[in-house]
């Protein structure tokens, strides 16, 4: 399998479950779909960033409690904000098929995740790379609602990135974000290369969750 492919099978739940060939080919055929439908947007700011000794992050007016966020970003001078979405017309690709296959539907919603990833990690890697000629380096991205962040937070990303009028991106009460294919995060920026902090699947102690990353 394919990198693609292989996360869209991660986010499906199999596991170290064998996977026949007819969901390898509606996963293919499903980021061909999407690969006509999405409008990938993104927009970013750069803050001034303080990281006391105390568990809390300070990115400009924003004050955040948060000790996995504190140790994440120890070190760092600056702080990227981040918004980004695959766009309106996902969603209603994805509610289209909910009303006539969902086992389509479900295929779709991994896809779009694999796939919004997949759009971070390339925009990412070129900001470190512009971020590198001003002798910067950067952490892995970091989001509202990993451990101890806090996701009321986004409404903060909201706010500060203007999103929802440069790139259509807003929120739910409920602090779940619109288009639902969406996510906030903050990278750190750091003056010293030093070993970046585990992430995500490699962080995370649940080593029996079946969505892990293998």
């Amino acid at each position: 399998m394919d990198s693609r492919v292989k996360e869209a099978v991660r986010y499906l739940g199999y596991g170290r479950h064998a996977v026949d060939e007819k969901t390898k080919g509606l996963v293919r055929d499903s980021f061909e779909e999407l690969d006509r439908t999405v409008q990938g947007r993104l927009v970013y700011r750069i803050f001034e960033l303080d990281v006391p000794d105390d568990g809390r992050v300070k990115i400009e007016d924003l004050e955040i409690a948060s000790r996995n966020l504190a140790k994440n970003m120890k070190g760092c001078r600056r702080a990227v904000m981040l918004g980004a979405t695959l766009g309106i017309q996902v969603d209603m690709l994805m509610k289209r098929y909910s009303l006539t296959d969902m086992t389509r539907a479900l295929v779709l919603q991994a896809c779009a995740a694999a796939a919004l990833e997949e759009y971070l990690d390339e925009w990412q890697e070129k900001f470190k790379n512009e971020a590198a000629g001003e002798g910067y380096y950067l952490r892995p991205r970091f989001s509202p609602g990993y451990g101890d962040f806090d996701i009321s937070h986004q409404k903060d990303f909201i706010r500060m990135l203007d999103s929802a009028k440069k790139i259509g991106l807003t929120m739910t009460d409920g602090c779940m974000l619109t288009p639902t294919k969406s996510v906030t995060a903050v990278i750190g920026m750091s003056r010293e290369d030093i070993p970046c902090h585990k992430k995500g699947c490699e962080e995370c102690k649940k080593t029996d969750c079946i969505y892990r990353r293998q």
